[in-house]
Parts: structure tokens; sequence; C-alpha cells
């Protein structure tokens, strides 16, 4: 690595970060079924139909595995809990063995010296619900607020920090709207109405944490970097409605109570009725602001005359597994950006950012050197921010372990430790090491 833990400012967080579905295996303890089971049993949605049913099986290997995190050097771990674990039914009775498991996981952690930083919805909403409308339900937003309650009245008296919900776009837009993943709808007034219930959801769920008497809370987005595919003035408007519905939708709505006008005016017609009452709730105030950013797309108008008119063209830049551009400058973009628009002095956290590439197991190792380039970049792009005064607290990896990724099934290695999906040996890749290395505490 190109850098060191002293080159960042004292107290810097660094982690890795995973999700329930994706290394869990939901097929134990006692979880119930998920709009993901159901859309990977539908076929043509997922590769070759792969699910999350064994995944890496941290249910039993969660001991090996923040073993991993301590013998990095990291200094926390951003987990997600899942709801279907917890409340097989997404109402009702909780389950024992759902909350035992959080319950060891979280020691588990603070006895190796990790600080849990806890997202509480990571995309697995239990079927239950999903038959109910899902996020296109207003009321899931209480039934989200009572799930929070359950968990964190039993996690929460040792959870570091903690955010509702994990990227938001995808929850509402990619799933209602692309119909990229669970529950695969291409619907656009189901997509309004996701947009808005998942950010009340955002907010009850604080709300109810606040009443739990807890701190440290928190709000994580995904953000996408949108540039002009063209010169042309229409690329340009393209870019901007694209920025709209990634980024700026739920930033403003959160950090200003407020939507932006030009995503509204393709969406307000959709929106469920008295929305805007809801606006105080949903940007109640935060602690702390999480970005997770991997890419950057170019964008330009389609002739469907349909809004949002929107395409995507292929970037002349290097590209990761997933055929994502590699554009750390975007980066350094949203960090310095959120941090003058939306964030009022709060610290900021990378929450995710890491890369799948073409990683191979050959003689027990696993030289996976363009992951290594890959965060040296962005991490100058944070080094960059700090050094012009933006508040950022700390950066996590994405991921911790090669896992499930969603409609990808088991292809895309995001992980700096190798996952062998027959015998689920792990295999520390040279990312792993490199970053254990720049992470001793050293004095110089």
């Amino acid at each position: 690595m190109d850098f060191k833990r002293l080159d960042f400012p004292d107290g810097f967080t660094f982690g890795a970060a995973t999700s329930s579905y994706q290394i869990e295996g939901h097929a134990f303890g006692g979880a119930g079924p998920t709009h993901w089971d159901s859309f990977a049993a539908t076929p043509g949605n997922v590769v070759r139909g792969e699910h999350g049913a064994r995944a890496c099986d941290h249910y039993h290997r969660w001991p090996e595995d923040l073993d991993l995190m301590r013998e990095a050097g990291f200094d926390a771990y951003r987990f997600s809990t899942s709801w279907a674990r917890v409340m097989p039914g997404g109402r009702g009775a909780p389950n024992p063995e759902g909350l035992d498991f959080y319950d060891r996981l979280v020691d588990g952690m603070l006895e190796r010296g990790l600080k849990p930083y806890a997202t509480l919805y990571h995309w697995e909403l239990p079927q239950p619900l999903a038959d109910l409308g899902g996020w296109r339900n207003r009321d899931i937003a209480s039934w989200f607020a009572d799930f929070t309650t359950v968990i964190m009245s039993r996690i929460g008296d040792r959870v570091h920090a903690t955010a509702p919900i994990n990227e938001p776009w995808c929850v509402a837009w990619l799933s209602h709207f692309l119909g990229a993943q669970a529950p695969g709808m291409r619907d656009i007034r189901a997509a309004a109405r996701a947009m808005h219930h998942v950010l009340l959801a955002h907010g009850k769920s604080t709300q109810a944490m606040r009443a739990l008497g807890l701190k440290n809370l928190g709000a994580v987005m995904n953000l996408e970097y949108s540039a002009p595919a063209d010169s042309t003035p229409e690329a340009a408007a393209s870019a901007r409605l694209y920025d709209g519905i990634y980024n700026r939708w739920f930033l403003s709505a959160v950090c200003r109570k407020e939507y932006p006008a030009d995503v509204l005016e393709g969406l307000a017609p959709h929106m469920p009725e008295n929305w805007q009452d809801d606006l105080d709730l949903i940007g109640a105030p935060i602690d702390w602001l999480g970005i997770n950013y991997y890419t950057r797309k170019l964008i330009g108008p389609d002739d469907s005359g349909l809004w949002p008119h929107l395409t995507d063209v292929e970037g002349p830049l290097p590209k990761t597994a997933m055929g994502w551009e590699i554009y750390p400058e975007g980066l350094y973009h949203f960090l310095t950006w959120v941090h003058r628009e939306f964030g009022d002095g709060l610290p900021i956290f990378v929450t995710e950012n890491g890369m799948a590439s073409y990683d191979r197991l050959e003689a027990g190792k696993v030289n996976d050197q363009p992951r290594i380039d890959y965060l040296n970049a962005h991490l100058d792009a944070v080094r960059r921010a700090i050094a012009e005064g933006v508040p950022v607290a700390g950066y996590f990896v994405w991921s911790l372990l090669d896992n499930y990724e969603w409609a990808l099934g088991y292809d895309k290695r995001f992980g700096l430790v190798h996952v062998d999906f027959d015998t689920l040996e792990r295999t520390p890749k040279a990312s792993f090491l490199a970053l254990k290395q720049a992470l001793e505490r050293r004095e110089a």
C-alpha cells in the first residue's frame, strides 16, 4: 500500500464491511423467507439461480471471520442484521436464535477489539411483508421501526454506531423501477412510493433508536458520479437528472427536508398522498453520514420519450470485473461536495469502497494487485479531502469476504479474503496482507 496508518488523523477508523444475506447463510438458525429467496427462485433473475441459503456460512464461521478482521488490524466491523432472521414473519414474535446470533457476534467483535458498526437493513425483506406490498406499503415504516426496537433493545448497548438502511437507491429505484434486484419490479408508481417509504422508514427507525437512548446514529447513501456522455446540452441535463435520482433525492430529504424539484417533476404524480407531511421526520438530525462509492456513469438522453429518458454510455476508463469504471476522482468529489452542500460539519465515513476483480487462487495465494491499486487510489482521494478540511472520520473496504453478489450470484469477487464456495475455505489475498502491513500501529 502507498500509505500507512500514521498518514491519517488520530482516531481515523479503518474497517471492512459485509452484509447479512450475502455471507451468513439464510437456511440456518430459524430465519424466515425473504424476497431475495423468491427472486432467486425465479428463472432468469440470478446467475444459475444461485441464492443465499449457505453463502459463506458466516452463521457458523463468524469466529474465524472476526479473527481475520483482527489479524488485518482493522478498528471496526460494519455488519448488517437480517430482519427475517430476527423476526421471521417480519412482524410479531422474534426468533430467539436470531437474537442470540447477533448477541454472540457483537460480543465477539468487542472481545477482539473491534467496534461494531451496525446496519439494520441490507435488502433482505421478509417475504410475508413483501406479500403485503413491501416498500410500496406505507406501513412498512412502522414495521421497520418495530424491528429496530427489537434488535436494538438486544444489542444497542454494545454497538458503536448504527445506520438504519443501506443504500436506499438500491432498495427503491434499482429494485422497483429498473427491476434488477428483489422484488424485481419495473413500475414508476411502485418506485416513487418506495423512494419515499424507504426514507420514512429511516426516519422512524432513527426515532425508535433515539427513544431507546441510543446515540451515534447515521445514514448510509450510495452515490454514483454522473457525467454527460457528450458535450450537448441534452447530455448535461440528463446527467443532472441522473444525479438527482441517484444522489440528491436521498441526501436532500435527510439533510434538508426536501426533495429536488427536477426529480419531483417526474415522480410527484406517483407519490403517496400527503408525502410532504413526512419530511420533518425523515430529516430528523443524524450524527454522521456514510457514503458508499464505487464508480461513475456517462449519461445521455434516450429516445423513448418516457421520463426520465436516460441512458448510460460505456466509458473509456479501466473497469472492474463488474464493468464499472475506476474513477477515484468521484470519491474526492463526493466527500467535498457532501461536506459543502449537505454535511453541516457532520463526520463523514466512506462506508463502502472496493472492487470486484478477476481473482484466482494459485498455489494457495491470490495476487489481486488491481485491488491494491484501486484501494491506493481511493484512499489517496480520501487523504486529499481530509487535507482540505473535510471531516472524513473513517473508511470501510467492501468487502471482507468474497460473497453472494445478489443477481450476479457467486461470480463477482469483492473480498479481501478469497472464499472457496465448495469447501468454504478462507484465504487472505495479497490486498489483505498489504492492508495488514499498512495498518500496523508503527511510529514511523
